[in-house]
């Protein structure tokens, strides 16, 4: 069973059995003492989005269109990174999520640790050289359709640790993805592409966020990689 497992599956086993003294609360509470939603942060893993049969259909139901207008368009109309628990933020959180054998601070920032990269099929040695990725970029979601949201929603989107929105990949892979749509930019690991086509899709479903001809083109390609 385990030889089929990826790598990130691989990653996320190995978490599971990381000691409490990697996750320790930085409130000084004893070990074993930490506030209830501190462990459970720290066991999840990405999420796995929807079967590509699920996503298909998620696809066929989003409104194509063109871009919105950027205009009025900051990082700043979408609030990250929140504080989740104590001196962690959503971006500590992922990179102990995702991470392996992840050691903090007493501010809760990654001390050591590797990553896997699935974009660019990288393992990664220092936090400094991972970035949290947002699956669908602020400016897109911008772009197709949150330029009409409130700050809580955008605040909700930006900092979403249930779907499969954030993800801890190499700071080369993410800037050279930016803002860019998968007809623009698609991972160069292609085995990498069934997940992120699943994963596109579905956020884009979740959030009611419009998709291009082309983005749309796309993104059957990609999962057509799944079959």
């Amino acid at each position: 069973m385990i030889k089929h497992l990826t790598a990130r599956g691989l990653t996320a086993l190995a978490l599971t059995a990381l000691p409490l003294l990697a996750t320790a609360p930085a409130n000084g509470a004893a070990l074993g003492q930490a506030p209830a939603a501190a462990p459970a942060l720290h066991r999840r893993v990405f999420p796995e989005p929807p079967p590509a049969d699920v996503v298909r259909a998620e696809l066929d139901r989003l409104t194509v269109e063109s871009p919105h207008s950027m205009a009025g368009y900051s990082r700043a109309m979408f609030p990250h990174w929140a504080r989740q628990y104590g001196e962690c933020d959503t971006r500590e959180v992922v990179l102990s999520r995702d991470g392996h054998e992840v050691t903090q601070d007493s501010a809760c920032r990654a001390v050591t640790g590797t990553w896997y990269s699935e974009y660019d099929d990288r393992t990664v040695d220092s936090a400094s050289k991972i970035d949290i990725d947002h699956m669908v970029p602020l400016a897109n979601g911008w772009r197709s359709g949150a330029d009409t949201w409130d700050t809580a929603k955008r605040k909700r989107f930006a900092n979403d640790l249930d779907n499969s929105q954030l993800i801890a990949v190499s700071a080369a892979s993410n800037r050279s993805k930016g803002d860019q749509a998968p007809d623009q930019w698609a991972p160069p690991n292609t085995f990498y592409w069934c997940t992120y086509s699943r994963a596109w899709t579905h956020i884009k479903s979740l959030y009611e966020l419009s998709i291009t001809p082309t983005e749309r083109t796309k993104l059957i390609e990609m999962l057509n990689t799944c079959d």
